[in-house]
C-alpha cells in the first residue's frame, strides 16, 4: 500500500490528526498496537482547559494563549458547528469551578482572564454553588471549561475513520526499512492473531504514541533525546459523592483538580489531580491516600468522606523536551527525515497539533498514491477502559 501519511498512536492526538488529514484529502492510515487511547488519553480528566489556571498571577503566558485559541474550536465541534463533528461526544460538565484554599484569586487575574481568554469567568452566587462547595469560604468562580468523557471522544473519531485504522495487537510486529536515520522507505505490519502481513510505503510517518514515541524513534535509528516525562500519581475516590468539576487554587498553584464520573456500578468516582498527583509521585499508594484525605478535608470542609473507597494509579505525561523539564507552552513536534514526532502537551491542544503537522505537509499529491483504506479483514482496536473500571485494588 502506498499512502501519504502513516500515523502511529490511536490516542486523542493521533485520531484528531487522522481526521484533519482526511478532511484535507491526504491518504492517511493509523496504526495502534493496544486499545485506542490506552495511556494518557483515557487516564486524563477530560478538562478542555480555557487557560485561567495558567494566569492566576494576572499576566497571560504563552500557555494561556495556546489553550485559549482552542476553546472556541472545541465548542463549535461539540455542537456540530465545526469539524470534526463531535456531537456524539459526552459532555460531563459545561463548566468548572475555581475556589481558593487561602489566597484569593487576584483582581488582576480575573480582569486579564476576561480580556484574554475566550471563555466566560464569573463569580458564583452562594445559592448557585455546587453542593460540594456550599461550605467553602470566600469566592467561587464559574469558568466555562467543558469536561468531556474521553472514551466517547475516541469512539466518535474512530467510528468516523474505521476504514483507516489498523490494529496489530500487543504481540504484533512492526518492521521499518530505512535508508538512513529517519528516512523510512517501507513499514511491514504483521498483526496477531493470524493476520496476513502487509507492506506500507508512506511518504511521511507521524509518531503520535506518547511515551511509545521513544521506542519508535529508536527503531528508525533516531537516538537523540527529544522527549521528557512528567509523572503523576493520581487518586480516585468512589462512593456516594456529589458531582464536582473544578480546581482549588492556592496562590498561583492548583492544589487539587477534581472531576467526576459515574462508573459501571453506579458509583460516583472522583479523579484527583493537581498538586496531589504531583506530590504523590514520591509516595506509596497508602501514603498518598492518607495525604489526599487530609487535603480534601481542608479544601472541601462540607464534604464527608466516610465509607468511601480509594485507589491510585500512576501515569506519565509524555511531552517534547523543554528547558529544565518544565511543561512546554504548546504542542511539540519535530521532523527528522521522513519522520515527524509529535506530542500535544494537553488534550485541548490536539487540534492545534494536527493543524501544525497538516500545514507542514503542504498540499496533498494530485495523483492517487494508492488506497487509503485498511484491508477489509484487518482487525480494528477497541477503546481502552478508564482506570476506575480496570482498578482492582481499592482501600476503604
Amino acid at each position: 500500500m502506498n499512502v501519504d501519511v502513516l500515523i502511529f498512536g490511536g490516542g486523542g492526538a493521533g485520531l484528531w490528526l487522522l481526521d484533519e488529514l482526511n478532511r484535507r484529502r491526504f491518504r492517511a492510515l493509523l496504526v495502534e498496537h493496544r486499545a485506542l487511547g490506552a495511556g494518557q488519553t483515557i487516564a486524563s480528566q477530560g478538562i478542555l482547559h480555557g487557560g485561567l489556571k495558567y494566569m492566576l498571577g494576572g499576566i497571560p503566558s504563552r500557555s494561556t494563549k495556546a489553550v485559549a485559541e482552542m476553546t472556541e474550536l472545541w465548542r463549535a465541534c461539540l455542537t456540530g458547528r465545526g469539524e470534526p463533528d463531535l456531537r456524539g461526544v459526552r459532555v460531563l460538565s459545561p463548566c468548572c469551578y475555581l475556589w481558593r484554599s487561602e489566597s484569593l484569586v487576584s483582581r488582576a487575574a480575573l480582569t486579564a482572564a476576561n480580556l484574554v481568554l475566550r471563555t466566560s469567568v464569573e463569580k458564583t452566587a452562594m445559592h448557585d454553588r455546587p453542593a460540594a462547595l456550599a461550605d467553602c469560604p470566600g469566592e467561587v468562580l464559574r469558568v466555562e471549561e467543558q469536561v468531556i468523557d474521553t472514551a466517547s471522544l475516541l469512539r466518535v473519531l474512530a467510528d468516523a475513520h474505521a476504514k483507516r485504522i489498523m490494529w496489530i495487537g500487543e504481540e504484533g510486529k512492526v518492521g521499518f526499512s530505512t535508508s538512513q536515520p529517519g528516512w523510512v522507505e517501507e513499514v511491514r505490519l504483521l498483526p496477531v492473531p493470524g493476520g496476513a502481513p502487509i507492506a506500507v510505503r508512506p511518504s511521511t510517518i507521524v509518531f503520535a504514541a506518547g511515551e511509545g514515541n521513544e521506542e519508535l524513534r529508536r527503531q528508525v535509528a533516531l537516538l537523540g533525546v527529544v522527549m521528557q516525562r512528567r509523572p503523576l500519581h493520581m487518586v480516585m475516590v468512589r462512593g456516594i459523592l456529589p458531582q464536582l468539576f473544578g480546581h482549588c487554587v492556592h496562590g498561583r498553584r492548583t492544589r487539587v483538580t477534581i472531576t467526576s464520573v459515574v462508573d459501571s456500578g453506579g458509583r460516583t468516582v472522583w479523579q484527583l489531580g493537581g498538586e496531589i498527583a504531583e506530590k504523590g509521585v514520591e509516595m506509596s499508594p497508602s501514603d498518598l491516600v492518607t495525604f489526599a484525605k487530609r487535603e480534601l478535608s481542608e479544601v472541601l470542609p462540607g464534604v464527608h468522606l466516610h465509607d468511601m473507597e480509594w485507589a491510585t494509579y500512576r501515569i506519565n505525561r509524555a511531552e517534547g523536551k523543554s528547558t529544565a523539564g518544565l511543561r512546554p507552552d504548546g504542542p511539540a513536534w519535530r521532523r527528522d527525515g521522513s519522520v515527524i514526532t509529535a506530542w500535544p502537551t494537553k488534550l485541548v491542544l490536539a487540534p492545534a497539533l494536527a493543524r501544525m503537522i497538516a500545514d507542514s505537509l503542504g498540499e496533498p499529491p494530485r495523483e492517487p498514491s494508492g488506497s487509503d483504506q485498511a484491508p477489509l479483514d484487518w482487525p480494528l482496536p477497541d477503546v481502552a477502559q478508564p482506570p476506575w473500571e480496570t482498578q482492582t485494588e481499592w482501600q476503604n
